[in-house]
């Protein structure tokens, strides 16, 4: 696969009250494997422990470059019911570069398949979300080809989570069966570590090698290339130019 990481799209510090390196520590780390990119996207206030909305307001004060290293600054929002809502206002959802939505068990139980569905096509739907984070989750269950068909509608990205294979039951199953459809309808993903520790910065080695096995078209991989991933944060951010 022509494949090179420039950006991980996915990581937490010390600030979610449960990941243990510092944001500078993990900026390091990844100039140190020559990512061009990070995505600095830090739990919503929903869950347990992680910083208050105030935090993610005033996230804008941090340089957009560290050492040569270009920093997005965004946040993990969690999804708080199963019609969409998320844990931050669309004010400060507004003012971030990079907002991932996620379905967390501390947040909201498991419910049916049509109440996934339903919350992950409000997610789909909503112009303030970049991101749909970890979805092959087995315990939100939902219509992958009427989700993946509304991200294509809606320019959404999908996420392939390697630390979801490890932690989250389910998961590499079911990231293979969407990222074949994301193959089949031309949805772009990203794949990223979800590190919550500084040696897991650009860990994504269980995502490619999902998406090697399926032949998957590496253009549609959005960090997989510095030209492509920085059109996409210029159109985000119109910064960076």
């Amino acid at each position: 696969m022509d494949f090179q990481l420039v950006a991980d799209t996915h990581t937490h510090a010390l600030a979610s009250g449960h990941a243990y390196s510092t944001l500078l520590e993990n900026l390091h780390a990844a100039k140190a494997i020559g990512l061009s990119f990070l995505c600095y996207t830090e739990h919503g206030p929903a869950m347990e422990d992680a910083p208050r909305r105030f935090y993610f307001h005033n996230i804008k004060n941090l340089p957009d470059m560290v050492e040569g290293v270009g920093l997005l600054k965004g946040a993990e929002a969690n999804i708080c019911d199963y019609e969409g809502t998320l844990d931050l206002p669309e004010k400060d959802l507004a003012a971030l570069d990079w907002v991932i939505a996620s379905y967390h068990t501390q947040v909201i139980d498991p419910s049916t398949k049509e109440d996934a569905t339903r919350g992950w096509l409000a997610v789909a739907k909503n112009p303030l979300v970049d991101v749909l984070g970890h979805c092959g989750d087995s315990h939100y269950d939902f219509d992958q080809e009427m989700v993946v068909k509304a991200c294509k509608e809606h320019g959404k990205i999908i996420e392939i989570n390697s630390h979801s294979f490890e932690v989250r039951q389910g998961s590499k199953e079911n990231c293979r069966s969407i990222a074949l459809l994301c193959k089949e309808y031309r949805v772009p993903v990203v794949v990223s570590s979800d590190a919550h520790f500084v040696t897991s910065i650009g860990k994504v080695g269980n995502s490619l090698a999902l998406l090697e096995e399926i032949g998957f078209p590496p253009e549609l991989i959005l960090n997989g290339e510095y030209n492509r991933f920085l059109q996409v944060v210029r159109e985000k951010t119109g910064r960076f130019q």
